[in-house]
């Protein structure tokens, strides 16, 4: 029969071989593809350079999120478009995304160690269930932020829709002042600090450092958002380069998306009424089945 023990011990020393592996794997600086290299120097529009997507951290004394920054980097974990674009929609770095992702999978893993050890005095040997316990632990923690971030999608685009008709209807007061386009885009995208109004004044701050018309870093972070929205704005604000009124246009297109929105929400809200009817009627099927099993069974029993 083998000994718990020395299972343990055996799994431990294997873990612990695993990651060093890992850890000298991720530290060997690796020759840099040529595909990659010229995919950073090839423009998508006329010279644009690609958005850099979210960043890796934003606040420097925060270990923790240097912490999960560095991993992203040595570790090269895969990060998913649709990962990434939540990241962007939440105002969130890619540092402060692994490092929860580090401490739930690391709290998995220790804590059911921690509680057979505490109550060993009780059981007496360990055995090799807290290792396993704790590695399936570690996966539910690691996949646990995704998890989350996934639950919170739809109110996460509710709220990006939110903030782009906010803008839409900012830009057509900045318009209404006697504004260019470009001024009324930069002027509105000032005005407040939420994911979406920071990402729009971050495409429109590169384009006129680089001295070019905004419109396709709007159509590139259109794409990378997925906010449609976007780039029927720019589309509208190209129409000043050839003279076109755009104050009726925009105010029109705030909305049609503001009773899109509507529309979305209400129907959002009619499924939440339906599934609380569903669970509304389950305690009237309950009462119903109580008065009519007695009659059932003593007609039953007399027949």
């Amino acid at each position: 029969m083998p000994d718990p023990l020395f299972a343990s011990a055996l799994l431990g020393a294997a873990t612990v071989a695993g990651g060093g592996w890992l850890v000298v794997y991720a530290l060997l600086p690796r020759p840099i593809r040529l595909d990659d290299a010229l995919g950073v120097l090839m423009t998508e529009h006329s010279g644009a350079l690609g958005d850099p997507g979210p960043l890796l951290f934003s606040d420097s004394t925060s270990r923790l999120e240097l912490l999960g920054a560095w991993c992203y980097q040595r570790g090269r974990f895969p990060l998913p478009e649709a990962t990434a674009r939540m990241l962007l929609l939440n105002g969130r770095t890619v540092g402060d995304y692994f490092s929860n992702k580090l401490v739930l999978a690391a709290a998995g893993l220790v804590m059911p160690w921690l509680l057979a050890f505490a109550i060993r005095p009780l059981t007496g040997t360990v055995g090799i269930l807290p290792g396993v316990v704790g590695l399936a632990a570690a996966l539910v923690g690691w996949s646990w932020p995704d998890l989350v971030m996934r639950s919170k999608q739809y109110q996460t685009n509710a709220d990006a829709d939110e903030a782009l008709n906010t803008y839409f209807d900012l830009v057509v007061l900045e318009r209404l002042a006697n504004l260019s386009a470009t001024q009324s885009l930069e002027a509105a995208a000032a005005l407040s600090d939420t994911p979406v109004f920071v990402r729009i004044a971050a495409a429109l701050e590169r384009a006129r450092l680089e001295q070019r018309p905004p419109w396709n870093d709007l159509y590139r972070l259109s794409r990378e958002l997925e906010l449609p929205s976007i780039a029927d704005m720019a589309d509208i604000m190209r129409l000043d380069d050839q003279g076109a009124a755009l104050a009726e246009v925009l105010s029109s297109r705030a909305k049609e998306l503001r009773d899109a929105h509507l529309t979305r929400e209400r129907t959002r809200a009619h499924q939440v009424s339906e599934r609380m009817t569903l669970w509304m009627s389950i305690p009237v099927i309950i009462f119903a089945l109580i008065f009519l099993i007695p009659p059932l069974l003593s007609i039953s029993g007399a027949g």
